[in-house]
């Protein structure tokens, strides 16, 4: 899987090193956090349904 869990402590707030992380996308929803990398070429479509995360769909390609 390529959505990784972010830690959410026990007052509800995130805390991310925007050192460590490089070129990634952050999805928060009920109550979870999860971020992603994002891909060389391509596209990241997150889909929802009644307003929840359902799921990230990844497409990519190669230049040529």
């Amino acid at each position: 899987m390529r959505m990784k869990d972010l830690k959410i402590d026990g007052n509800g707030c995130l805390y991310i090193d925007i050192m460590e992380l490089d070129n990634c996308a952050v999805i928060i929803d009920k109550g979870k956090a999860k971020y992603f990398k994002l891909v060389e070429h391509g596209e990241a479509v997150i889909t929802t349904h009644q307003g929840k995360v359902k799921r990230v769909n990844y497409k990519e390609g190669e230049e040529f």
